[in-house]
């Protein structure tokens, strides 16, 4: 194994738990989540593969 993936992991819902949600962004940033709207808005937020936390601007070619 090299790593964790990017990727978003939600867990504990539809059972009488509370649910959770990590979400890993291609960046590195890490957000978790606990309870069902800060999962439900976590989830609506997430990009997985687009990392909303750079621009465009910051990255790539565009700084050439």
């Amino acid at each position: 194994m090299t790593g964790i993936q990017p990727g978003l992991t939600v867990r504990g819902l539809g059972r009488n738990a509370i649910p959770f949600a990590d979400w890993l962004c291609v960046c590195g940033h890490h957000e978790r989540a606990r309870g069902r709207r800060a999962v439900t808005e976590l989830t609506t937020r997430a990009r997985v593969q687009q990392c909303p936390h750079t621009t465009p601007a910051t990255t790539g070619r565009a700084v050439a």
